[in-house]
This record gives C-alpha cells, structure tokens and sequence, in this order.
C-alpha cells in the first residue's frame, strides 16, 4: 500500500508544479497581438487567359485509335492460341500458391456446387466452376466432394503457354 501512497504523492507535487504564475509575458504576448491592426488582405492573383486549340484532324490519322496498317496480320499468335487473358481481373484467391490454399468442403443448391477454400490468413472462400486459383491462370474446371480441378496456363518461355491439369484436394 505504500508505493500507491508515495506515487499519489509524486503525482500531486508534480502537477502543484506545473501550475501558478509564470505565465504574465505569454498573457502580455496575446493581448499585443490582438491590439494590433490587422492590415489590408492582399487581392488574389489575377489567372491568365489562355487561348484555345481546337484539333482538327483533316486528312490525318485519329491519335486516340491505333494504327494497325503496317502490322503483319498473318503472323502466329500463341501455340494453340492459348494464352492468359491480359486484361482479366485477378481475383483475390490468384496471390496464393495452390498448395497454400486448403479445401475444407463443399456446398451445394441444384445443379451449383461450390468449394470451400481456407486462405493461409485463414480466411473462407466459397468458389465454383469458372471462378480462378492460383498463381499459374488457374481456372475451376470441376468442384467434387473431394477435390477442385482446374486447368491452368503455364508460361513454358519465350512467349509460350501451355495447359496443365492441377487439384486442391479436400484436407481431413
């Protein structure tokens, strides 16, 4: 009991010395200031005119669509034209390893079954055929009892893709 007493006893001698006189000059400080004249408010800058341009494109090219007149049409795209959708947004399961994911199960209402994945953070995901996993352009081919399948798209180098099968399996 005695330190509470001794700590109560600092406490109040502390703040007993922050208080009291000592603080005339700021009060003379202040009411100096108010005392004085305020002064004229400068005017704002005046903005400059600035004249207009109106393009007017005449016999010249659009420069907001692309030129595609010199561009060899016949040239190979991708092996098999598989290659991942460039412009597709990631969905929020595509930042994991598919071994990082864990299947814990499945739902199901009519013909739409959807797996339930666990993220490393631990946080539940439900997912169905269509939706993508994974790192590699993973797409969900086929949800199970017991597993995910999807189909994936890998980079083999050099500009070409390949598909491979892949699975999260149910973990027990």
């Amino acid at each position: 009991m005695r330190p509470l007493r001794l700590t109560v006893l600092l406490a109040t001698v502390s703040l007993a010395a922050c208080g009291g006189g000592g603080t005339q000059d700021l009060a003379d400080y202040v009411a100096k200031v108010r005392d004085r004249d305020p002064g004229p408010i400068e005017p704002l800058p005046e903005i400059k005119q600035i004249a207009t341009f109106v393009y007017d494109p005449g016999d010249r090219r659009d420069p907001f669509v692309m030129d595609t007149r010199g561009e060899d049409t016949s040239k190979p795209g991708p092996a098999g034209g598989i290659a991942p959708d460039p412009l597709r947004r990631k969905e929020e399961l595509e930042q994991y390893a598919l071994d990082a994911l864990k299947m814990v199960g499945t739902l199901a209402q009519g013909d739409t079954h959807w797996a339930l994945i666990i993220t490393p953070e631990g946080v539940l995901h439900r997912v169905r055929v269509g939706d993508y996993l994974g790192q590699n352009n993973g797409q969900i081919t086929r949800v199970d009892e017991g597993q995910v399948q999807l189909t994936e798209i890998v980079n083999e180098g050099g500009g070409e893709w390949r598909e491979r099968q892949a699975a999260v399996t149910l973990k027990q």
